[in-house]
């Protein structure tokens, strides 16, 4: 597979995603970008904007193995992982696998259930593996999650612990549609009841777990000049100096969004990376990563503005 190829299939997994939501282009774009990258990504938004079903469709683009997990506050971390059970008929404990063995992880309302049931996610989202009663289990290369969220300020809601928001290669704000946009929802999910399936749409799998393998193999080798490197260290260091900021972006950061620009380049049929490739995924690479000092949040400022103003900061290399 070449890099032509790859972008090839980009483009048909966001043609296939497209025959049924409507909108949220740049969401699409993220999320094809973090499928070829290796990385997991947090879809944030209101009740109603198509987070849950945009993940869906995402999913039926890939014949990948699929799970998904609703969250809630009564959810325990075996709900997630399994458990060994005793078996009697043959005096041995059995694994029972919980809905993380898959390939693709669709974990909804991530934050509707307490930060001890969260906890379960982070060595899988890390390692690619979960630990039960001392034996480790493999999730594999591909293994990604795909969760969603809403905002904080809605009932109900537990912060994500930091350690787990640096696992998340991207966070992705889903907003209202606009005005013409919404329209075109109506006229074409209106006359469907109940929830929407991406199968009615047509939305057909265009990439299987082989080809995944081989497109990531070809991101990885895409070409990252020293400058491009210096350029990402700098804009990671310097959410570390922000006076706006308590808590800057950690070097797992800095590793991940050179990744996410090696699929983007790809995506753009180049096999070098430009700085362009790296700003454009900046936000929503370190938006949630960062925490506000106690007189940012007093002044009403928010991280994603401050974010976005190192980034216009930073000078970027020529």
């Amino acid at each position: 597979m070449n890099v032509a190829e790859v972008r090839e299939i980009a483009q048909q997994i966001q043609a296939e995603i497209g025959k049924a939501v409507i909108g949220q282009a740049a969401t699409v774009e993220l999320l094809t970008t973090a499928l070829l990258a290796g990385g997991h990504v947090l879809l944030e938004g209101p009740p109603g904007t198509a987070k849950t079903f945009l993940a869906q469709c995402f999913a039926r683009t890939l014949r990948l193995d699929f799970g998904r997990i609703q969250f809630t506050p009564d959810l325990m971390p075996g709900d997630i992982l399994g458990t060994n059970v005793f078996n009697f008929q043959t005096s041995a404990f059995t694994l029972t696998r919980g809905p993380i063995f898959c390939e693709l992880l669709v974990a909804d309302e991530i934050n509707r259930t307490p930060p001890k049931t969260q906890a379960a996610l982070l060595e899988a989202m890390q390692e690619r593996h979960v630990t039960l009663d001392g034996v480790r289990h493999d999730l594999g290369s591909r293994f990604m999650v795909v969760a969603t969220q809403n905002p904080l300020e809605q009932q109900g809601t537990y912060p994500l612990p930091e350690a787990q928001l640096d696992r998340f290669l991207f966070k992705q704000s889903m907003p209202y549609p606009s005005e013409e946009e919404e329209r075109a929802i109506v006229t074409g999910h209106g006359q469907r009841g109940g929830s929407p399936d991406p199968a009615a749409f047509g939305v057909q799998a265009v990439l299987d777990g082989a080809g995944l393998s081989a497109a990531m193999a070809v991101v990885a080798g895409i070409r990252l000049h020293e400058d491009v490197v210096s350029y990402i260290v700098r804009l990671v260091r310097a959410t570390r100096e922000a006076p706006d900021l308590e808590g800057g972006a950690s070097p797992r950061a800095a590793v991940m969004l050179a990744m996410a620009a090696r699929a983007r380049a790809v995506m753009e049929g180049r096999d070098y990376v430009i700085p362009d490739d790296v700003k454009a995924l900046a936000l929503p690479a370190l938006r949630h990563r960062v925490l506000l000092s106690p007189a940012a949040q007093i002044e009403g400022r928010r991280a994603e503005a401050v974010v976005a103003e190192l980034i216009a900061q930073v000078e970027a290399p020529k």
